[in-house]
Parts: C-alpha cells; sequence; structure tokens
C-alpha cells in the first residue's frame, strides 16, 4: 500500500494488526455543510471516487447543520441560517474583514459547543460507523467530542475521526486543526507540518499529493476543442480564458470584461456565473468586441475547461484545483478582500510558478497578455503539469486502511468494551 506521507510508518505492515481490505457494508460518516460550494463537492467527488473503486462501504452523507439545528441560535434570532449569511456575501462579494467575522463565528461556537456536543452524542448513539470523516472546518472539536461521549456511553471501542481539510492550509487557530487525538490528511506539505507542529503523530497525518477534485476531471474525452469552440459562437482559435468565481460567482467579473475589451487583447472568455444572475445579465448586454460565452451554474465545468488555455478567477480551493488538473495556468486576485484562508493559496501558486497574482484584477489586462506569449504559457503550464494531483483517488485506499485497522481491532478486543483500545503504539497521548 502506497505511503502518503514519507516519514509515516502507519501504512506499512505490523505484528500486532493483520491487513483487512474491502470490508463489506463498512460505515462511514461523512460530514459536509453547505457554507460555500467546496464542501459538499469535495464529499460527493470522494463518494463518486469510492464508488469507481468498488469499496464496499455504506456511505451515510450527513449535513451538521441537520444534526445541530437546535443549537442554531442565529436562526432563532434572526430566522436567517449562519451558511446562508456566508453565502450572501460570496454572492455580493462582501469578503472583507473576513479574518474578524470568523474569530467572532469561532467565539460563538465555542459558546454553544456543550449543546452541539450532546446533539452529536445522542446522533451518535443511535448510530455506530466504522469511520467519522469530517470535511469541514471550525466543529472538529465538537464532533470528536461528541463521538467520544456516544463511543463511552455505549461502552464501545472509540470510532475513529479523520479530517480532510479542503483548504490548502489551515488558519489557525480552531480552523481546521485541533490539538485532539484523530487523523488527518493534509493536501499540502505546509498543512501536513502545521499538523505536525501542534503534536499531531506523523503517522495519523497523512499527505496527498493535492485536494479533491471531482473524478470527472480525470476522464480522457475525445473532442475537437475548434468545433465546440464554434458550437458556443466562439472563435476556433484564439487563445481562450475562463472566469470563474465559485458557484456564487462575483461581481468582478463584468469589470474584468470591460478592461479586457479596452486592452483590445487577440483573446476570448467564457464566464462561469453560477448561481448570480447579476454578472451574467450585465456581459450579456455588453457590447464587446472579442468573442465569449456565458453560462450560470452547471456541473459541466470540465467540459468548459478543455476549451480553455487559461483561468482566472479567486484563489479557492476548488476552482484552482480543478484548473490545475485539466492543465490551466491561474490568473488570481489577492488583497484585503481575499478570504483569509485563501490567502496562502495565493504565496503558494507563486512558489510553484502555476499562475499570475494580481494585487487587484485592475491589472488583468497585463497578465492577460503574459498568458498570451506562447513561450510564458508554455513555461506554466510545464509548472502545472509537474503537480499531478491524485488525492481523490487516494484518499479512499487511506480511509481503507482506517476501517480495517479499527474492525481488525474490534474483532481482537471485543466491540462492546469500553476498555478495549487500539494498542498504545497507535494510541499515544498528545
Amino acid at each position: 500500500m502506497k505511503n502518503y506521507f514519507p516519514e509515516s510508518t502507519y501504512l506499512s505492515e505490523s505484528n500486532y494488526l493483520a491487513e483487512w481490505t474491502n470490508y463489506p457494508d463498512a460505515q462511514l460518516d461523512l460530514i459536509y455543510f453547505d457554507a460555500g460550494g467546496g464542501h459538499r463537492a469535495s464529499a460527493k467527488a470522494l463518494i463518486s471516487a469510492a464508488e469507481q473503486q468498488h469499496r464496499s462501504w455504506q456511505i451515510n452523507l450527513i449535513n451538521l447543520r441537520d444534526l445541530l439545528e437546535p443549537a442554531d441560535v442565529i436562526r432563532r434570532l434572526t430566522g436567517v441560517r449562519i451558511e446562508d449569511f456566508y453565502n450572501s456575501q460570496l454572492k455580493s462579494g462582501l469578503t472583507i474583514g473576513t479574518g474578524p467575522l470568523l474569530r467572532i463565528t469561532q467565539m460563538l461556537i465555542r459558546q454553544l459547543e456543550p449543546t452541539m456536543i450532546k446533539l452529536l452524542a445522542r446522533h451518535w448513539q443511535n448510530s455506530q460507523p466504522d469511520l467519522v470523516v469530517s470535511m469541514i472546518p471550525n466543529f472538529n472539536h465538537a464532533i470528536l467530542q461528541g463521538l467520544r461521549q456516544a463511543d463511552a456511553a455505549e461502552t464501545r471501542l472509540e470510532t475513529p475521526m479523520v479530517t480532510i481539510l479542503t483548504d490548502l492550509a489551515d488558519y489557525p487557530p480552531h480552523f481546521w486543526i485541533e490539538a485532539q487525538e484523530q487523523y488527518l490528511v493534509c493536501g499540502t506539505g505546509t498543512a501536513a507540518r502545521q499538523a505536525i507542529a501542534m503534536g499531531h503523530a506523523r503517522e495519523r497525518v497523512f499527505r496527498t499529493s493535492g485536494m479533491i477534485v471531482r473524478p470527472e476531471f480525470y476522464r480522457s474525452v475525445e473532442l475537437s476543442r475548434e468545433d465546440e469552440r464554434s458550437r458556443l459562437g466562439l472563435d476556433p482559435e484564439l487563445p481562450t480564458g475562463i472566469v470563474m468565481f465559485g458557484s456564487y460567482g462575483s461581481n468582478q467579473m463584468a469589470s474584468i470584461a470591460r478592461r479586457i475589451e479596452a486592452a483590445g487583447l487577440k483573446t476570448q472568455l467564457i464566464f462561469i456565473c453560477g448561481h448570480n444572475d447579476k454578472p451574467r445579465d450585465q456581459i450579456e448586454s455588453m457590447k464587446l468586441s472579442y468573442p465569449f460565452h456565458c453560462v450560470g451554474f452547471t456541473q459541466e465545468i470540465p467540459y468548459y475547461m478543455r476549451l480553455a488555455d487559461f483561468f482566472i478567477g479567486k484563489p479557492g480551493p476548488g476552482s484552482i484545483s480543478e484548473a490545475l488538473v485539466m492543465g490551466l495556468p491561474l490568473i488570481v486576485e489577492r488583497n484585503a478582500w481575499t478570504m483569509v484562508q485563501e490567502r496562502f493559496n495565493t504565496d503558494w501558486i507563486a512558489r510553484n510558478e502555476i499562475g499570475i497574482v494580481l494585487p487587484s484584477f485592475r491589472e488583468i489586462a497585463s497578465a492577460v497578455a503574459t498568458m498570451l506569449d506562447r513561450e510564458q504559457l508554455n513555461r506554466l503550464r510545464a509548472s502545472v503539469k509537474a503537480l499531478d494531483n491524485r488525492a481523490v483517488f487516494e484518499i479512499p485506499e487511506i480511509l481503507e486502511t482506517l476501517i480495517s485497522r479499527h474492525r481488525s481491532a474490534n474483532l481482537r478486543f471485543g466491540r462492546n468494551s469500553v476498555a478495549a483500545q487500539f494498542p498504545t503504539e497507535m494510541h499515544q497521548s498528545r
């Protein structure tokens, strides 16, 4: 079995656990929420990859909000769910000040945590998964505490929990990585080092080759880019950019369209506007001299990316990872409006020489001009190709290992003994 963290010995053969693979009907609780579109998308991508690999799992996709609805004080006071407020910020572009807002949110979560833990414990007393997988930040302390209370109440072996970071790095404290005994899956060396620096044992930290991207982005599809561009009303020969700002689009897209027009560059653009009619209406009403194509929310992102040569958008982990898998160099922006958890992404892009980081999209014309220079575009493409992200196919193997070790420990020590725990080598105090 592949070792995803070079220094780790956790996945090697041990003298006290037999190798167990593909248990029938292994149960996973996969936790997500709808603040932004990335958590749900990553969860569904992981499920799709597991199905392709014929994993014998029963996956319960759990929206954490459904479990914690009674503890949603903000909704009781205002009638608005906190994730709806977050998503409205994304849609309107009001992302300045996300750092203070995040800390206020975390403070509220800590105040409500005792109630949350009780609700989560009640859920897991009525459910006994082989593995709990969190794909969300901010709530991982409450999730583990609720799980442990349920384990104790049911006098059973501690259920393993793994957090899969869907950001390229943590934004401590209390964002993704908590100082608690669990497993972590990290898509960059920076995130893995953050976990180890916090005290997590190396054998509990798994480093993958990147972030989760839907398996559809890896499929080999035969199509004529020229014919498909023509079908969309584009020039079959012009260099093409794809403009994306996540599931909720951005009002900046219209400004980008105007600036490319003013620069007179020999290019064309595909605008993916998401759940946001305003930029689409604005762009479609413009009299642009270059070809363009606008769509709203779509599941056909791989198709549109296959027609593009470069990516323009916000440095969200999902969008940039999709673009990179499709071989597209990036143009992103970093300034006070960039969400705090996404600022690391811009440093990572610059360090890996896979794109251009602008202080403002007011300078978009110069960045696009760079993409139109064949030599510079090929240099960026070579750096993109070197990344070779296969995380969505690697993670099921990691989860299978954790399931098999938990099940074999249950068989060895007895499933319903509170004293039965993993061997001390695997259960050290942090």
